[in-house]
């Protein structure tokens, strides 16, 4: 009897612990993709064995996008919401300036204590800079919006590796442990005080962020740099490839630690990038498109998951991703699926669960991808962008915009806007920019002057109707050679001929078309689908 309840406990907690699961969020400083040698647009590359051990139980995304600074970025991944809404728009503290989160925001870990009270343990491990240090009471706002810990730099930028300043649940001291040693070592050391209790880390990693430097002896291969500052300034990159050498490196323990005490099977690790890379690292002709703007440079991120969550490890998703989805994403992954019911009407969250694409579910969750940067000083660099899974429209708060085909220029280099769009190129901007308006609010994004007519009422000398219509679009009169092309939002052609009228509309989904007139004038009509 004995014997069976003995063997019946081990089964249950063997049950329970693989059932459990673990959270754990690592975000690297400054780190776009082109250091990464296992993303496709890398322009060099750094040794990272263990970041490269998440492939193959994971699912690497190569369309996910950022914010262009970090304040901006972790504020949408706590809040689940865009900066025009957190008001956290560049970066906290800095020139130009940001406003500060609202403590009494919807966080991540406060909805985890709802679902869960007091059942799954978490801490904020790193840096912070969501708020300034002063007043001293505010070094307390991580743990008062739901981390039952926090350790790390509060601010921004450390002025140094080997002597900062760390704040551990409120009270600050002087460091001079490398800090993304430092760091490494209180994840891992939290992560073993929980035992068998469920747990989610935030990891946010000073690393590769300036200052650039050479690492300690042992957390990288690069031994042929001298770390005279001289050296430092004329090859910038390659202390910056040390320091992401250096980081990985530490991760490592931290994935060593974790199977050691049998919790890296039940533990979804998700790395990403918070924003692009500086000018000073920037592997691009043009630097003023790097971190700080929406071009793809300053947005584009690395961002894997990978773990026991994931189905058929080991795939790529082109899916448009954003690191505000994070917020739905590792709420899911602990199993809090009603998560919305939480949330205030007056607070909307725009996060969507990646989960179905985890799952294998799902190719996509959303159609389109949106992130911005907006300073407090004005910087001709604020704006606003969208993109769908071929176009992009970036529109900057002075008024000007740039439009271009993402998937077959992704650098960036041809304006659509300087030229005249054809019906594909007109549809996925009026698409885009009518998207980005119904998303802010306030002052439409379409630029009347894109486009061949006016997108309101009919063109000249021929009267469409009905608009909104349900099954067929009729012309009142109709000139002699004229053609029609109808496409979606998205470009894609629905018909194309003489004959519209003809045509049977009704088992198209309800939204917004466009219908392309071809006859000595090339014209463009928006109409809607009842």
């Amino acid at each position: 009897m004995k014997k069976s309840f003995t063997l019946f406990l081990l089964l249950s907690l063997a049950a329970a612990a693989s059932a459990q699961r673990n959270v754990i969020l690592i975000i690297a400083d400054d780190l776009g993709t082109d250091y990464l040698g296992f993303y496709e647009d890398h322009q060099d590359t750094a040794p990272v064995p263990n970041i490269r051990k998440l492939l193959g139980r994971g699912v690497r995304f190569t369309n996910a996008w950022s914010n262009p600074v970090c304040s901006a970025t972790r504020a949408g991944m706590l809040t689940g919401r865009y900066s025009f809404r957190t008001g956290v728009g560049a970066i906290v503290g800095g020139t130009g300036g940001s406003g500060v989160l609202d403590i009494n925001e919807v966080t991540i870990p406060r909805l985890l204590n709802i679902f869960k009270p007091n059942g799954i343990a978490k801490a904020n491990i790193g840096k912070w800079h969501l708020h300034n240090a002063m007043p001293m009471s505010n070094l307390n706002n991580p743990n008062i919006m739901g981390y039952d810990h926090f350790a790390g730099n509060f601010i921004g930028a450390i002025m140094s590796y080997t002597n900062w300043t760390k704040v551990t649940n409120g009270v600050s001291g002087n460091v001079t442990n490398y800090a993304t040693t430092e760091t490494a070592n209180d994840a891992i050391t939290w992560v073993k005080a929980q035992n068998n209790k469920p747990f989610f880390l935030w990891l946010a990693l000073n690393a590769p962020h300036a200052p650039y430097h050479l690492p300690p002896a042992g957390l990288h291969t690069y031994t042929n740099l001298s770390g005279t500052q001289q050296d430092i300034m004329m090859h910038p990159e390659s202390y910056f490839k040390a320091m992401i050498e250096a980081m990985d490196h530490e991760m490592g323990r931290l994935f060593d630690s974790l199977e050691v005490h049998n919790q890296l099977d039940s533990t979804d690790i998700i790395f990403i990038g918070d924003n692009g890379n500086t000018t000073q690292t920037a592997q691009i002709a043009n630097t003023d498109r790097a971190k700080g703007t929406i071009y793809q440079y300053g947005v584009h991120v690395p961002f894997l998951i990978s773990g026991p969550s994931v189905v058929n490890p080991g795939r790529v998703s082109d899916a448009l991703v954003n690191t505000a989805d994070l917020f739905a994403t590792i709420l899911e992954l602990f199993g809090y699926t009603n998560w919305p019911s939480q949330i205030p009407v007056n607070k909307p969250v725009d996060s969507k669960s990646i989960l179905p694409i985890l799952k294998n579910q799902s190719s996509s969750v959303r159609p389109w991808a949106f992130t911005e940067i907006f300073n407090l000083t004005p910087d001709a660099d604020d704006g606003k962008t969208m993109r769908n899974p071929d176009f992009k429209l970036l529109r900057f708060d002075d008024g000007h915009e740039e439009f271009y085909h993402l998937s077959v220029d992704p650098a960036e280099s041809d304006n659509l806007l300087t030229g005249t769009l054809n019906s594909n190129e007109l549809a996925n901007y009026h698409y885009l920019c009518t998207e980005m308006t119904t998303l802010v609010g306030g002052t439409s994004f379409c630029n009347p002057a894109v486009g061949a007519s006016d997108l309101i009422g009919s063109p000249k000398n021929l009267s469409i109707y009905p608009n909104p219509f349900r099954s067929h679009i009729y012309l009142r009169t109709k000139p002699e050679g004229i053609n029609f092309e109808l496409v979606n939002p998205i470009g894609q052609l629905i018909f194309s001929g003489s004959n519209i009228e003809n045509q049977d509309f009704s088992n198209l989904a309800k939204g917004t078309y466009f219908l392309r007139i071809m006859g000595e004038v090339v014209q463009v009509v928006k109409l809607e689908k009842e």
